[in-house]
């Protein structure tokens, strides 16, 4: 044997007995952990407003291959492609260019006119129609993220008008008072509509999804009830079922002046609207309530907080919010009297608005602006002979691709989450079992 000892062969050599230092207090990384930067950049690809915007993206490069293939130059020159492929090709690139730039002139910035004014008009326009979009979005928004498919936000649209119009337009009274009164009669009538799914929801644990639906039916032939008898809603001296115009004291004034006829007052109250709603989701006690019965009912009541009336808020906010945009409708956009189609299809276009703002407030308050840019620009398209249908379906497509995001991320080729890594793990492994 040796007369080394054992401690002096340690303290020979020390680095055999130590491991080596690794980790963030040492700044190395562990051994098979990705790079900060790896993390930074999958976090960032796997990120909400990444996926939204991709999902815009992927969905205008398919509207611009049906701009291109409803074109009628294309569809000719498509008859000889083999023999001169490029007619084919040129004559799709100017379709598309065209219809992308005249989309882009008549919701942006139109440099054709040589008046500053007339060249931002198209830019309030999309405001102008963004408004009701936005109000109706953040109330379908809002019951979202209580764990409610808020999709009655029409019949809601259509008794915010009902109360407006019966409670209001008969009145003779000054502008400062005659304006808000209409305005708070048409958020109480939505108020009360949606407060009605959720105390219905509350108490008998019907799903709101079933009540929406019938309850959109029963205000529109309600309204329409109204309007068609002479002595409730009718105009007088008419026998179409129409109202009588927005008195003028009851009409948002033009925000910017009569050169911007589009944009009114009632778009400062949609962003005051969006500032409540955010203050009051993400902010108040209320909000986390909210929250929290959102995430798992159950859990929530078992920590002291009364579910049911928290639908009942949920859907009185989600209803009112909804007046609002019908306010923004009938005070605003359509004063000349309105009918049972007040709503315009706006209710059902504020559920794609939410879901592509993922149910945030700010977020749906700039899917609301996209959304009346397509509106705004698609006047100019359908001027170069393209068919509206076409922003229809950019709509949908885009609402599609955020539905699925790993249709989304495979399209991207975009890193997968963790969960769908685990779920393809396991798939391997059971169809190996199988396969055993």
């Amino acid at each position: 044997m040796s007369g080394t000892t054992p401690g002096a062969a340690d303290a020979a050599h020390p680095a055999a007995q130590l491991p080596t230092a690794s980790g963030p207090l040492t700044g190395e990384k562990e051994p098979g952990q990705p790079s900060r930067t790896d993390v930074f950049f999958r976090e960032l690809v796997r990120g909400s407003a990444v996926t939204t915007i991709l999902a815009f993206v992927l969905a205008m490069i398919v509207g611009g291959v049906l701009i291109a293939v409803t074109n009628e130059e294309v569809q000719r020159t498509s008859g000889y492609f083999f023999a001169r492929p490029t007619d084919t090709l040129v004559a799709a690139w100017n379709a598309i260019y065209t219809g992308y730039e005249a989309l882009f002139r008549g919701a942006v910035f139109n440099p054709r006119v040589g008046d500053f004014s007339a060249q931002i008009r198209p830019l309030t326009n999309t405001l102008g129609f963004a408004a009701p979009l936005i109000a109706a979005g953040l109330g379908v928004a809002l019951a979202f993220r209580v764990g409610l498919f808020n999709i009655g936000a029409r019949g809601q649209m259509l008794v915010g008008a009902l109360f407006a119009g019966f409670f209001a337009f008969n009145l003779d009274l000054p502008l400062l008072v005659h304006l808000p009164l209409t305005l708070l009669a048409g958020i109480l009538g939505g108020a009360i509509w949606g407060g009605l799914v959720g105390l219905l929801k509350a108490r008998t644990g019907a799903h709101e999804v079933i009540l929406t639906i019938m309850l959109n039916y029963v205000a529109y032939y309600l309204l329409l009830w109204m309007l068609r008898t002479p002595g409730l809603l009718q105009a007088e001296g008419s026998n179409q079922p129409q109202s009588q115009p927005t008195p003028a004291t009851a009409q948002f004034p033009d925000l910017f002046g009569p050169t911007f006829p589009q944009l009114d007052w009632g778009f400062v109250i949609v962003v005051v609207a969006t500032v409540f709603v955010w203050w009051l989701i993400e902010r108040s006690s209320l909000g986390l309530r909210m929250r929290a019965v959102g995430e798992n009912p159950h859990a929530a009541r078992a920590g002291g907080i009364n579910v049911e009336r928290i639908y009942i808020y949920a859907m009185v906010f989600a209803g009112g919010l909804a007046g609002l945009a019908a306010m923004n409708q009938i005070q605003g956009n359509v004063t000349t009297g309105f009918a049972a189609t007040i709503d315009a299809g706006i209710g059902f276009d504020a559920i794609t608005v939410a879901l592509l703002g993922r149910s945030r407030a700010w977020g749906t308050f700039a899917a609301g602006i996209l959304f009346g840019a397509l509106k705004a620009g698609s006047f100019s398209m359908q001027a170069q002979g393209i068919p509206v249908d076409i922003v229809l379906v950019v709509q949908s497509l885009v609402v599609l691709f955020i539905a699925a995001p790993p249709l989304l991320r495979a399209v991207f080729f975009l890193p997968k989450t963790e969960i769908e890594k685990a779920d393809k793990a396991r798939a391997k492994a059971a169809k190996k079992a199988v396969a055993a």
